[in-house]
């Protein structure tokens, strides 16, 4: 997580901590580093770089000292203000509810956790004064709440990061003499991008060795991280050489207001903080790739330059994230897409998926699963237009809220745009003629393709596109109907991801700040679900994730955990009173008071694999290419063993495709048999049948399983019908393991 600037009083300081999925998308967001210890100096540092450049300039950039300048004349004020202060008496109160004596503007959180131990100290990232993030050396103002955050905790390893983002940040100033633009934490470590020589240079893998060299040099150094509260005026005077800073402060901090930096060796930067003690604390930081993008995320801005990097407080931590780095790295859906052909990007159509005939069968077989449980669960599924007039996203309200992430464009003077969501189509659907309560619930399925005007530089592989299909669904249900509906949805959501062998986890998402409809209805929507998630999953089993509901209604989104214990949010359950008002949406109600009295129902959105094209890169990455029986693009493999036996390979696989609707494959080329059979493993087929004379005299076939090593070699040849049966019931019990009983 970053923290977002925002401005603050002489007597108010806020600190608020973000999502870190906003962290990630965040571009109106500031990160930036400052301290206090002394300057690096460049005159220690004479070596060049193998380009030829110093790890450090000399002399640095003349806007270190001007910066300086600026924060030690403020600073000396903001101490003597402090120092005057009085020292009254304070009750600091502890998680465990024990009560600590100090003194307003005199104690601080480090004196505390000292108090405590000096193990409990060294092992403590940030701390929390009521509810807030606070440096551990900020003193407290009056009686607070306090606790500690480590590194385990995603609060404690934002900040850590938050903070070696700072350190990378330095090194960069004084390795390239850039301009920082943007810096924050993300989920697996932290970035900054900046402009180098007006956007004329650019950041090399060879560069990478002498960033962490002037890092480590900072780290050594145990710079403190240093707080310090500057007016609108005196932060643009201060930034004055940085048009991205300056465009920050202008628009981001308002008139006649104040704001924070921190210091951290030469380096001052707008900063909301915390952050830790001091660099000293990173004792395993490295540099991990680099790329372009632009300022604000916006293509029409400047190019910049970003630099990614991770750090730990422990150097095993860092071996260990090595590791994952490289299971992580080979599990690459994109690596694996590629080997395994199962789908290709073009530039003609940047962020839209071309499915290739294997993945196209994962895709399909995605989408069957969905419509057999369908039938079973008692949905109908329709198909709706892409297009749209813009009086209907006015109407639903993604206008005024989402037309950003629209793709819009003008047809004989209207303006139309492809939808990015399925939920309004389902509307006038519902509305197409008299309703009654006797047909609600009504469940409407819809694998309609939505676009979605995603920047060019967030997209990646299938995890982030601009086209897409969910397995969408509208649920339109009485008021009472509400929580039976949503727990059958548990219970569908349940059953697929036990198929994949996902564990998953709740969260609430509350009001967000930008909304339509009442409080009243939305605190009766936030209270349905919660009653559901008790009902389901157990009081405290489930996560509040405040603010973060959709414009129209709360939600409740499910995050999977996958193979290698990484969390993706995937489904989506969320509640709807504004959206049947806002179409007027009725039915004829079961009620005494009045013959053909109306009401209005009750629409819930879910979606359970999310979108098609994410799921399958996450579980491409999940299974590693090693697609489980029921869902493999590629089954059977057949490897004749000479040229007189492809006819009956042949009749085998017309028998597995046309008859059993297998995926099935005859290897026909002049390899060796070493050789087919090793390609055919390559390619993660489930089986290789290897067939010569024996199994043709005996119309069977020796079976070689992907999974079991022992089965590697020759076996003793089984029967083709009594294989077929096999594989049919390994395929409809949808099995994780590929064993043939």
């Amino acid at each position: 997580m970053c923290l977002e600037l925002g401005n603050v009083s002489q007597n108010q300081r806020v600190y608020t901590f973000k999502n870190m999925a906003e962290v990630q998308q965040g571009v109106e967001k500031l990160s930036v580093k400052e301290g206090a210890s002394k300057p690096v100096s460049a005159k220690k540092e004479k070596k060049k770089s193998p380009q030829g450049n110093p790890l450090l300039l000399d002399p640095q950039p003349e806007f270190l000292d001007h910066r300086i300048k600026i924060f030690d004349e403020i600073k000396a004020k903001y101490d003597a203000e402090i120092a005057a202060k009085e020292r009254k008496p304070i009750k600091i109160t502890l998680k465990d509810g024990s009560i600590k004596e100090g003194a307003a503007y005199e104690t601080s959180p480090f004196d505390i956790a000292s108090s405590i131990g000096k193990s409990f100290l060294e092992r403590q990232v940030i701390s929390k004064v009521n509810g807030e993030l606070w440096d551990l050396e900020r003193p407290f103002e009056s009686d607070a709440s306090l606790e500690f955050l480590d590194f385990d905790h995603p609060e404690g390893k934002a900040v850590f990061w938050h903070s070696s983002a700072h350190v990378l940040g330095e090194a960069c100033e004084c390795h390239y003499g850039c301009h920082l633009s943007y810096g924050p934490p993300t989920e697996d470590g932290f970035f900054y991008d900046m402009s180098i020589k007006d956007g004329a240079g650019v950041v090399s893998q060879d560069d990478f060795g002498n960033l962490e060299k002037v890092s480590t040099k900072v780290i050594k150094e145990k710079q403190k991280f240093v707080r310090l509260e500057m007016t609108k005026d005196e932060l643009l005077q201060m930034f004055a050489y940085n048009k991205y800073k300056v465009r920050f402060i202008s628009e981001k901090v308002p008139d006649n207001t104040s704001t924070t930096v921190y210091r951290c060796g030469p380096l001052i930067d707008l900063c909301r903080g915390p952050h830790i003690l001091h660099t000293g604390k990173i004792k395993a930081f490295k540099v991990l790739k680099n790329s372009s993008s632009y300022f604000l995320g916006d293509a029409a801005n400047d190019s910049l330059q970003r630099v990614y990097g991770i750090s730990f407080p422990d150097k095993k931590l860092m071996d260990e994230h090595l590791k994952f780095l490289k299971e992580a790295g080979e599990r690459d859906h994109r690596k694996i897409g590629k080997e395994q052909e199962l789908f290709y990007f073009n530039e003609m159509s940047p962020g839209s998926a071309f499915w290739l005939p294997h993945g196209t069968r994962i895709y399909n077989t995605l989408v069957d699963m969905l419509r057999n449980e369908y039938r079973q669960r008692g949905y109908d599924e329709v198909i709706t237009p892409n297009m749209y007039n813009t009086k209907l996203w006015e109407t639903s309200g993604h206008w005024e809220n989402y037309k950003e992430n629209m793709f819009a464009f003008e047809v004989e003077k209207e303006t139309f745009g492809l939808k990015p969501m399925n939920c309004p189509g389902h509307c006038i659907l519902f509305k197409s003629r008299e309703r009654s309560y006797r047909e609600l619930p009504w469940r409407v399925a819809d694998f309609g393709v939505v676009h979605r005007n995603e920047f060019s530089g967030a997209l990646s592989g299938l995890t982030r596109v601009r086209r897409f299909q969910q397995d969408d669904a509208h649920i339109f249900c009485q008021q009472e109907q509400i929580e039976l509906e949503i727990a059958g949805v548990f219970d569908f959501l349940q059953k697929v991801y036990g198929t994949f062998g996902f564990e998953f986890k709740m969260e609430l998402s509350t009001r967000p700040e930008k909304y339509v409809g009442d409080l009243e209805t939305w605190n009766n929507a936030e209270k349905n679900l919660e009653n559901a998630l008790n009902k389901f999953m157990g009081e405290g089993k489930w996560e509040l994730n405040p603010a973060d509901g959709a414009f129209y209604g709360p939600k409740i989104d499910i995050k999977i955990s996958d193979a290698l214990k990484r969390w993706f949010q995937c489904a989506t359950i969320q509640l709807d009173f504004q959206m049947p008002a806002r179409f007027g949406l009725e039915f004829k109600s079961d009620t005494n008071e009045k013959e053909n009295a109306l009401a209005r129902p009750v629409m819930i959105h879910r979606a359970i694999l999310g979108s098609v094209e994410r799921m399958t890169a996450i579980l491409t990455e999940h299974y590693k290419g090693k697609w489980p029986f029921w869902l493999s693009p590629r089954q059977i493999l057949i490897v004749p063993v000479g040229v007189k036996y492809i006819e009956y390979a042949e009749s085998l696989k017309d028998q597995l495709v046309k008859k059993h609707h297998f995926f099935a494959d005859v290897d026909v080329t002049g390899n060796t048999l070493q050789k087919k059979v090793r390609n055919g493993q390559l390619l993660k087929y489930n089986f290789i049948f290897i067939v010569g004379e024996q199994e043709q005299n005996e119309n069977s076939v020796n079976v070689r399983n992907r999974d079991i090593q022992e089965e590697q070699g020759k076996n003793a040849t089984v029967k083709f019908d009594e294989v077929v049966e096999q594989l049919h019931k390994l395929k409809e019990e949808m099995r994780q393991d590929n064993k043939l009983i």
